[in-house]
């Protein structure tokens, strides 16, 4: 069981995430803020996914910024976007996320796209 943070503003898909990551057996917080995630991230969190459809650049850079910084400690990170956004998929990698998988995958697979990455650190 992991500690996952999940960093989604939209609530409907949050709590389609959440669902399945608790069904999955993870200990899941939803964060809806910069400061609400840092906190979670804080408290020893294994994994945080980050919702990349709203705020590209901004969350891009916050995550790399907190990776230098150390804030994420041992986290891993998984970023979903638009499929339709070829581009954010490149400032994603580029700003150091361990996966980028479009929104689609995520509704169906999540679950196993964290399972995948925290078990890969």
């Amino acid at each position: 069981m992991a500690r996952v943070v999940v960093f989604v503003p939209d609530l409907l898909f949050g709590s389609t995430v959440m669902g399945q990551l608790r069904a999955a057996g993870h200990e899941v917080t939803l964060a809806g803020s910069d400061d609400a995630a840092l906190a979670a991230l804080a408290d020893g969190a294994d994994a945080l996914v980050v919702d990349l459809t709203v705020e590209v650049p901004a969350r891009c850079a916050l995550v790399s910024l907190w990776r230098g910084g150390g804030k994420l400690g041992a986290a891993r990170t998984v970023a979903f976007y638009s499929h339709v956004e070829g581009d954010t998929r490149a400032l994603a990698l580029a700003a150091g996320f361990d996966a980028v998988v479009p929104r689609s995958r995520m509704a169906r697979e999540g679950a196993e796209v964290v399972a995948g990455v925290v078990g890969a650190g």
